[in-house]
């Protein structure tokens, strides 16, 4: 029975808390710290791909380095997100593709790692 209760708990509070709302990397959104995205005003593909290349190489830095892994800070995680987001924008680069989503968070989630490391 008490788990019974606790599944209509679960539930009535899921319903009065309204709808869900998914993270938006817009600026004012989830991630203000990379309002005016840089990365998509890059014209030519090859500025764009050194310059994802260089968050991707700082992110990989970070993500591998024990101060950083060993640290209260959420600078690792945000590290290890940017890693692979720059990775995936890199890989469509390759293909001549810019993916905008993953420029986008490429580029703000590096920027959160570089502010919770400061």
């Amino acid at each position: 029975m008490r788990k019974l209760t606790l599944g209509f708990a679960v539930i009535a509070v899921t319903v009065l808390a309204g709808p869900a709302q998914a993270a938006d990397l817009s600026v004012g959104g989830y991630c203000p710290v990379a309002q005016n995205a840089r990365l998509l005003s890059i014209q030519s593909n090859a500025s764009l791909t050194d310059e994802v290349i260089r968050l991707m190489d700082e992110a990989v830095a970070v993500a591998d380095s024990p101060q950083w892994i060993n640290s209260g800070r959420p600078a690792f995680v945000w590290a290890s997100e940017a890693k692979v987001a720059c990775g995936k924008a890199y890989g469509y680069l390759q293909s001549e593709y810019r993916d905008g989503d993953y420029l986008n968070k490429c580029e703000c989630f590096h920027a959160r790692m570089v502010r919770y490391m400061y």
